[in-house]
């Protein structure tokens, strides 16, 4: 695919926008942790209070997918098309940054979070805490630097393989999500319903 090495600049425009997520998260009300008042490193729940509080939970593998994409973005934009010069490739990963801290930005709003209790298997979801947010940007950037380091067929058969075992142990996932999100199908809505009751 093309390395999109960063170099130190690139490392640090990454961390301060990670920074600059935080603060907007803080300063739009997000709890800094879990409101029970303790971090874990696993929540396996979808459905409850701890949900997206932590440090990883089974939507964790979606964010390390966004990494994968957001490195093959990168490379289309600033390999592929050339964008921006020679050295503009090592800016692929602020720009995945960018893009994961703006997710996390807009999907903790009120707009956005009602719309995941409506329309996902996550009914329960209240939004994340800052931690939560902060360790998915982490494993964005993480997806991104398997995608730089794997051959192109291994970071897919990775992302096929997390979404198979997500969608089979909690019947949601990355692609699960953007057609619920986007486009709520009502096979889909009871299939994933049926897991939380039966």
């Amino acid at each position: 695919m093309g390395a999109l090495i960063p170099n130190r600049k690139t490392v640090v425009v990454s961390i301060a926008i990670t920074l600059a997520a935080v603060l907007i998260l803080l300063a739009m009300d997000r709890p800094p942790i879990c409101t029970c008042g303790y971090v874990k490193l696993w929540h396996g729940l979808i459905n409850d209070a701890g949900n997206s509080q932590h440090i990883a939970d089974w939507y964790t593998p979606s964010h390390i997918i966004h990494g994968m994409i957001f490195y093959a973005l990168g490379w289309w934009l600033f390999v592929k098309q050339g964008w921006g010069g020679k050295n503009a490739f090592r800016w692929g990963l602020p720009l995945a940054v960018f893009l994961e801290a703006a997710w996390e930005i807009a999907e903790n709003t009120s707009l956005v979070i009602e719309r995941f209790r409506s329309v996902t298997a996550n009914f329960g979801y209240s939004g994340d805490s800052v931690l939560n947010s902060f360790a998915d940007i982490g494993w964005m950037a993480f997806g991104f630097w398997l995608a730089l380091r794997l051959p192109v067929k291994w970071t897919v058969a990775l992302a096929v393989i997390g979404e198979l075992v997500v969608g089979w142990i909690v019947r949601d996932g990355l692609t699960l999500n953007v057609i619920m999100l986007l486009f709520p199908i009502d096979a889909i809505a009871e299939w994933q319903a049926a897991s939380t009751h039966g």
